[in-house]
């Protein structure tokens, strides 16, 4: 069973920065390719990215490409998002996720965690 923990959210300027850090526990998260999800509010859960298992391999949605980055430490266990130039739109909770199979390229994910809140705001 593979137990997912992020931590990082908080409040940020428009314009600012934020790096979101997720935690595998119970497994080995080598194993695992790993994504990150966001909901706003009163909207559906909705893909962000997603890195293979050695790291090799990144998607991106496209309302995130160039301003976001996934990334990824196996030795501790961890996944990052390095979130830059954040406007107000992406506000909402981010989801850790993990996946085992070679569905994720499809972007579905077994695991998840329990989700951390980022608001942008002035």
């Amino acid at each position: 069973q593979v137990h997912l923990v992020e931590s990082g959210g908080g409040l940020v300027q428009p314009g600012g920065s934020l790096r979101l850090s997720c935690t595998a526990y119970g497994t080995t998260s080598s194993n695992y390719a790993m994504g990150w999800f966001r909901q706003a509010p009163e909207k559906e859960r909705a893909f962000v990215a997603s890195i293979s298992s050695s790291g090799d391999i990144t998607y991106y949605a496209d309302h995130v490409k160039g301003r976001f980055t996934i990334s990824r430490d196996n030795a501790k266990n961890m996944v990052f998002l390095e979130m830059e130039r954040l406007e107000s739109e992406d506000t909402a909770a981010y989801y850790c996720a993990a996946e085992g199979t070679t569905r994720w390229f499809s972007g579905v994910f077994d695991f998840w965690g329990q989700g951390t809140q980022v608001t942008v705001s002035s």
